[in-house]
């Protein structure tokens, strides 16, 4: 785990990881880390479209292997992931191809190298700060597990949970977060708490050494502090408007 800090330095015990194309995200530099092969020789800019796209590639290619294919074309893995073969062909030449002409890909293999590049290998550790029906929900899951990453606790202030445990996993008092995040260098934290307690939170946690954070707090949540510290905001919300958009737009098309 990395403790944060301005000057960026790092500390030993920080998994080593070789580095990966950095990431565009609107000109701020992020460097990504996996471990094992190296993909490329050259270092690359990867727009954040192809990153939001490895993870659909990775579930296609898991439910391949399940079904025992052991190779595909990209004209075939289109046809399943309506995406065409070109971009699917662009997307992981970013990170140096993983093909062969006239053979296609090797499904274990390219599952098994997207895997590095998500940095599921990476085994990273999570938290989930407030056991209330969101953070139970997630806890019960099996996203964590899927993604490699291993649920170590979830926190909460109600005294009527605290000490109960949820998929297994021990509910603990907030008053405890700080300590147990750092003595067991803590990964990420899975934010589920209210929207006023979601800044403060964070920077507590930030402090300790935590430098990954899933927010679902209702708010756009920053670290300025903490320049290395990742943050993916979830809004729940924006997919069902997108969802009541497309359906509005389908019954104007009818009216006219």
């Amino acid at each position: 785990m990395k403790q944060l800090k301005k000057d960026h330095s790092e500390s030993s015990h920080r998994k080593k990881r070789t580095s990966l194309p950095h990431i565009d995200n609107g000109g701020k530099s992020a460097e990504i880390k996996k471990q094992g092969v190296k993909l490329s020789d050259t270092e690359k800019t990867i727009s954040p479209a192809v990153i939001k796209r490895l993870p659909r590639y990775f579930r296609y290619l898991g439910e391949l292997m399940k079904n025992g294919i052991g190779k595909i074309s990209s004209r075939e893995l289109s046809e399943r992931m309506n995406v065409t073969a070109s971009q699917i062909r662009q997307d992981l030449n970013c990170f140096g191809g993983f093909g062969q002409q006239g053979y296609g890909y090797n499904v274990a293999f390219l599952h098994d190298s997207i895997s590095e590049i998500l940095g599921i290998k990476n085994k990273y550790s999570a938290v989930i700060i407030g056991a209330g029906k969101l953070g139970s929900a997630l806890a019960n899951h099996k996203l964590f597990e899927k993604s490699g990453v291993t649920v170590k606790s979830l926190f909460d202030v109600d005294e009527k949970i605290i000490g109960t445990t949820v998929a297994g996993v021990p509910v603990r008092s907030m008053s405890e977060a700080e300590i147990f995040c750092k003595e067991n260098k803590i990964d990420i934290a899975v934010l589920t708490l209210p929207k006023a307690a979601t800044q403060e939170t964070a920077n507590k946690l930030a402090s300790v050494g935590i430098y990954g954070f899933w927010n679902f707090a209702n708010m756009e949540l920053a670290l300025p502090e903490y320049p290395d510290a990742k943050i993916e905001n979830v809004h729940i919300g924006d997919s069902l408007m997108r969802l009541c958009y497309a359906m509005k737009s389908d019954e104007k098309l009818d009216e006219e």
